[in-house]
């Protein structure tokens, strides 16, 4: 159970100990920061909440070539199961009528699996009048039925709603654990993360452009004409600059170039004031040859 998610083994323990007892809330609130796993950990709970096997003899939890998986668990995997519903925002918000469709389908009694249940992805998203029409339903669900309200600004939901719910509060993932799962990562990738999957796949299509940041910091110590003339990265880099800024940082920390962060940050500063760009980069490389000069790079 749980296996394939990192990170958050409190959870973890918690809702194996909920799928034991066979006790479960009607509704429940995955607040955290986004990329840690709260929609994974959702759809997997799911998943073993609507499994047909009461002893868990099922393929997909003992993952025996002995057993098969039950009707349930393979209609999970397909995306066809018809107790399970995942609501996604309708463009930027969940709207009205999608909620008006969920309670018209818990209204309707499981046909598989012994409940029925809706996820609500980027809940806080959802209008106010959105989630005034979902409370109806909170307040007087089925017995069969279960919401998951997916959250990352919890200041976004309203408190009659978060009241109703059972609160599970995600943290971000352990570096530790982001490095045992992701050794092709390096240290300044994981920083950069902080915690948090989302970009990990956006980190990884750009690990060129972090070489050559780290080959810029290495070269310091070469002068400012060299650096000028061998840093198109952040001369041609102006539609991403901030991440560009931001990895540059978590080098220089771990290179103990601390000055160097002040002079990136005052970087930023002025770009946000749009001075000119190019002006802008050789501040930057100018001070921070001037910092590596005085550390003795």
């Amino acid at each position: 159970m749980f296996e394939n998610i990192i990170g958050n083994n409190n959870i973890k323990e918690y809702l194996k100990k909920c799928i034991i007892d066979k006790n479960y809330s009607h509704s429940y609130m995955f607040l955290g920061p986004e990329g840690v796993g709260k929609k994974l950990f959702a759809k997997s709970f799911s998943e073993q909440i609507l499994c047909l096997d009461i002893n868990k003899n099922c393929e997909k939890y003992t993952q025996t070539e002995n057993e098969k998986k039950c009707d349930s668990c393979i209609k999970f995997d397909s995306g066809n199961h018809p107790d399970f519903e995942m609501i996604e925002p309708d463009g930027k918000s969940i709207k009205i009528d999608q909620i008006r469709s969920l309670q018209q389908d818990m209204a309707n009694k499981p046909i598989i699996s012994k409940n029925k249940i809706f996820i609500i992805n980027d809940a806080d998203t959802m209008t106010e009048e959105s989630q005034n029409c979902l409370l109806k339903t909170l307040e007087e669900p089925p017995k069969y039925g279960i919401i998951f309200l997916i959250v990352s600004n919890e200041s976004k939901i309203l408190p009659t709603i978060k009241s109703r719910c059972v609160t599970l509060k995600f943290n971000k993932i352990e570096k530790e654990e982001m490095k045992k799962s992701f050794p092709d990562l390096t240290e300044e990738q994981i920083e950069l993360l902080d915690g948090s999957l989302k970009q990990k796949d956006t980190i990884k299509e750009k690990e060129e452009e972090y070489k050559s940041l780290i080959e810029f910091t290495d070269n310091l110590n070469k002068g400012i004409p060299y650096l000028m003339n061998n840093t198109k990265i952040l001369y041609d880099g102006k539609n991403n600059i901030n991440e560009l800024l931001d990895y540059l940082n978590i080098i220089l920390l771990n290179k103990k170039m601390f000055n160097g962060i002040e002079y990136v940050e005052k970087t930023k500063r002025k770009l946000q004031l749009n001075n000119n760009y190019e002006m802008c980069i050789d501040y930057l490389i100018i001070n921070l040859y001037k910092s590596s000069k005085k550390l003795g790079n």
